[in-house]
């Protein structure tokens, strides 16, 4: 699968592991930045991801940050983007089950690396189960 991935500052070293990670599983992960943990603003990498997700450049979308929350806020201000700020397996789960949620973002500060590995297998991992949870998504598309 071909995954764009972005983070801020706060989020560089979850971000750099996660790179990793997703390698090794074998995906296709472009890095739109930062390329190093100077401060910069989340907003930024956000659009840059959402935008991809959006465009069909990249099937899904991670974001990392402090909290996961900056990023879900800004990338859902796109059209077509159905960000998950994502603390558990759970919330991963059913983000994709019942949501199709393509953009999974998570807090550095919040999930260590062993949650957030397990996170990501999983978002990246599950279906949209569509049938009756179709209908609301294309109410969010709308």
């Amino acid at each position: 699968m071909r995954i764009g991935i972005g983070s801020d500052h706060a989020g560089f070293q979850l971000k750099s592991h996660i790179i990793k990670k997703m390698n090794e599983m074998g995906h296709d992960v472009v890095d739109m930045g930062p390329e190093s943990a100077e401060r910069v603003d989340y907003p930024v990498y956000a659009k840059k991801v959402s935008v991809a997700v959006a465009c069909g450049d990249v099937e899904r979308g991670i974001l990392v940050c402090g909290s996961g929350i900056g990023m879900a806020m800004t990338a859902n201000k796109s059209n077509g983007v159905r960000a998950a700020n994502c603390v558990s397996e759970f919330q991963a789960r059913y983000s994709r089950l019942h949501n199709d949620a393509n953009v999974l973002c998570l807090g550095e500060r919040v999930v260590g690396t062993a949650v957030a590995e397990s996170i990501l297998e999983i978002f990246l991992a599950e279906e949209f189960e569509g049938g009756r949870h179709a209908d609301r998504v294309a109410q969010i598309n709308h």
